[in-house]
């Protein structure tokens, strides 16, 4: 196979992956970056933050700054009611899509 096919499945699914994480509580782009590079959902943190930019210009997260002990003022991003709705969009077509999907490329009947 020629397409990286992994790539092309975490192109689809990882902006919804980071709204997800922000469902849950605030984060800055350090702490977001290392939960999605565990995960295997992006390579590295400079990949992170033009998604972030995006997420941002169609009013899905917002940001605010707060000062930190262990060093400068950190960027935190938050989700909008907006960004719910479309996470929450993403949820009702996500596991009818991976049920289909697994039902497809299950293994061969012996």
């Amino acid at each position: 196979m020629t397409l990286d096919a992994g790539t092309q499945m975490r192109k689809g699914v990882v902006e919804y992956c980071v709204l997800g994480l922000l469902s849950r509580t605030p984060m800055y782009g350090w702490e977001l970056s290392e939960r999605l590079i565990s995960a295997g959902m992006i390579a590295s943190i400079g990949t992170l933050y033009p998604l972030l930019s995006r997420l941002r210009q169609s009013g899905w997260v917002r940001t605010f700054d707060q000062a930190s002990t262990a060093g400068p003022v950190r960027r935190y991003y938050e989700l909008t009611a907006e960004g719910r709705a479309q996470l929450n969009g993403f949820r009702a077509l996500w596991e009818p899509f991976a049920r289909g999907v697994a039902d497809l490329i299950d293994q061969e009947e012996s």
